[in-house]
């Protein structure tokens, strides 16, 4: 069935042919088949771009393949299909203690699909990506073949795979190892930094001291007040040293989103003057309170409880652009970035810092040592397209990358400038794929396999 299908940002909108197979047999026909020219495994579609589209070709939609298989309490090992999304783990898993070890800012995502783009989180800084807590998993291969990929077992595969945004194969089932917990609660520490140079203060200085941190940072603000950031820090919060009213249910799951965008807004209800005064107005009410007890839902999920969110960003839709910075050029790089966004009047409703521990060994992850900035900014007008490539010059300059799950526009040269292992990532995709029959539309636009357009 060919049908319209977009990621998250709504932009840009192409012509696919979807596939929704149950069992393996019929998922391995898809495959292997050659009706189509090409196929892509897609998720629950929360990717911004077109990392998850493959115009006029086939999509294999993986949700149907949700099923739990086993989990190793003594070891807080999970083995489930890849089409499980991250708030069906929480639902099930949460009441009986465990948590993601690591989690993106959406729990509407599938294991799959985190696996693909390697998230991280607010504790990367600590704890790295995802791929850091994937024991093993079993990858449906061009040739119809299942390999099973560890670490150590078909190394080299399992490193493309993380990160490798669906083009190395589909992933059927995947070990998660999830970590303990006592309460659903964390202890946040809110602080008000007065400009960007206050915030790295304040991270560098206590990063160790938080499991988790991050900062909603108000990209528009000018002068002294340029980067001026709320940072958000915590650490969970053992279940004796909750307050007595959370103390009967200490392991609550998070609330179901009430909230509902039921149309599309008008494309200019979020714009330079509009979001500049919300900006303006949360930092003056945001409050520097250390010790808030807060639920995990709002604290890592916050825009999860506004359901159809995008719709806010109108028919046009929103490029979400994630960088990062190495830390010796982070705050000339997030300056002249800030400053730029300013001066074009490119507002971005949410703007969000977080600081990067080490680069793990995904030959397509988006993560190093340094601060990364995302930004989700209207699209208003296809100057936006202009105004970005000189941001993709400017982070490459800087030693930077873009983050592919959020890409929509990067050019094939500077992505291939931004990624230095993207030629062993070719090896290894040249020989389980040799006739490219896993491709994306963010793949033929980034060249990713070489002479493939």
């Amino acid at each position: 069935m060919e049908v319209s299908l977009s990621g998250w940002g709504r932009y840009p909108v192409q012509r696919c042919r979807v596939y929704r197979p149950e069992s393996l047999r019929a998922l391995k026909e898809v495959v292997v088949s050659g009706e189509e020219r090409s196929v892509l495994a897609r998720g629950l579609g929360r990717a911004y771009g077109d990392a998850a589209l493959n115009e006029g070709a086939g999509v294999i939609l993986q949700t149907r393949r949700n099923r739990f298989l086993n989990f190793d309490e003594a070891a807080g090992v999970l083995r489930c299909e890849a089409g499980v999304s991250l708030a069906e783990i929480l639902d099930v898993f949460v009441p009986r203690g465990y948590f993601l070890p690591v989690t993106p800012g959406t729990k509407f995502v599938t294991l799959g699909g985190a696996i693909a783009s390697d998230v991280h989180g607010k504790n990367h800084h600590k704890d790295g990506s995802i791929s850091n807590f994937i024991l093993d998993f079993d990858l449906l291969t061009a040739d119809g073949e299942i390999v099973r990929c560890t670490p150590r077992e078909n190394a080299d595969l399992f490193w493309a795979t993380v990160g490798g945004m669906g083009l190395t194969g589909v992933i059927l089932r995947a070990s998660l190892r999830l970590v303990p917990i006592s309460s659903s609660y964390l202890r946040v520490d809110y602080f008000k930094a007065k400009n960007i140079d206050e915030a790295f203060e304040v991270f560098e200085a206590t990063d160790e001291q938080y499991q988790y941190s991050v900062a909603w940072i108000d990209c528009l603000a000018g002068g002294r007040s340029l980067g001026r950031s709320v940072l958000m820090r915590g650490n969970h919060v053992p279940a004796e040293a909750l307050p007595e009213k959370l103390r009967g249910e200490p392991l609550a799951t998070g609330k179901k989103g009430k909230l509902v965008v039921p149309f599309d807004f008008p494309s200019v209800t979020l714009n330079y003057v509009s979001i500049r005064a919300f900006n303006a107005l949360y930092y003056r009410v945001a409050k520097g309170i250390p010790g808030v007890v807060v639920h995990y839902d709002p604290f890592f999920y916050p825009l999860d409880s506004v359901l159809h969110w995008n719709r806010l960003y109108g028919r046009r839709g929103f490029l979400q652009y994630q960088v990062v910075f190495p830390f010796e050029t982070s705050r000339e790089g997030l300056i002249a970035l800030l400053e730029r966004l300013a001066k074009d009047r490119r507002s971005s409703f949410l703007a969000v810092l977080k600081r990067f521990g080490a680069e793990g060994p995904g030959l397509l992850s988006f993560p190093r040592p340094g601060y990364t900035l995302a930004l989700d900014i209207p699209f208003r007008d296809a100057g936006l397209f202009g105004f970005l490539r000189e941001m993709d010059e400017w982070v490459l300059r800087m030693g930077g990358r873009v983050y592919l799950t959020k890409d929509a526009e990067l050019a094939p040269e500077i992505f291939e400038a931004m990624y230095p292992r993207l030629g062993q990532f070719r090896e290894v995709k040249g020989r389980i794929d040799p006739e490219n029959r896993f491709s994306s539309s963010l793949a033929r636009r980034l060249r990713v396999v070489e002479g493939v357009q």
